[in-house]
This record gives C-alpha cells, structure tokens and sequence, in this order.
C-alpha cells in the first residue's frame, strides 16, 4: 500500500513539473509574442490536458491494474490542488467558478485516458 502511495505522490509532483516548465515557456512565448488572451487560455487547457495525461500514462504503466482508477485519481488529485492553489491566492468564487466544470472534466478525461492508453 505505501508503494502505491508514493508512486501517485511521485507522479503528481511530476505533472506539476512538467505543468510549471510549461507554464513558464508559455510565459515567455507570451512576452515575446505578445499572443492575445484568447491563445493564452487556449494553451493553458493544453497543458492541464498533456500533463494529466502524462502522470495517467505513468501511472498505468507502474500500477499495472486498474489503469484508468489511477489515471481518473491522479486527474482528480490535480484538479484537487489547483482549486486549493486558486482559494489561497485570493480568488474570488467568481473568478473560480468561471470554467471550473470544464477544468474539471479536462483533468479527470486526460488523466483517465492516459491510464487507459498506457
């Protein structure tokens, strides 16, 4: 059981790696592009789906049963901690609640299928 505990803390740190190193590169394509908000919003969702995907796909390999559990726990848990992330910085339940069902089902839909596909 403590295996298995570690493996998902190990791969929900690395999707916010990879989330963070993303993120940054897409700061400065932002900076040195000057994209409008629309292809900013755009690229964000694709980094919540790639990242989800990819701890899915990790996870599914390691687990090696019940892919697609670990890959929608590990879409939740992602999920679980940007909300948490949004509450502390001072977001208002307005701002939250603006795209939060499809956040939502972009985690849990990337993270299950990268389970499944691994």
């Amino acid at each position: 059981m403590k295996k298995y505990i570690l493996s998902f803390l190990k791969f929900l740190f690395v999707s916010f790696l990879v989330s963070v190193a993303l993120l940054f590169l897409l700061a400065f394509f932002v900076f040195k592009f000057h994209w409008s908000d629309t292809v900013v919003s755009a690229a964000v969702i694709v980094i919540y789906v790639l990242t989800n995907f990819l701890a899915g796909f990790l996870a599914g390999k390691t687990m090696g049963q019940q892919k697609y559990l670990w890959g929608l726990a590990l879409g939740t848990a992602y999920f679980g901690v940007l909300w948490i992330v949004s509450v502390l910085s001072g977001q208002s339940p307005e701002e939250i609640g603006r795209g939060f069902a499809m956040t939502l089902f972009l985690c849990l839909a990337s993270g299950m299928l990268g389970g499944m596909l691994s």
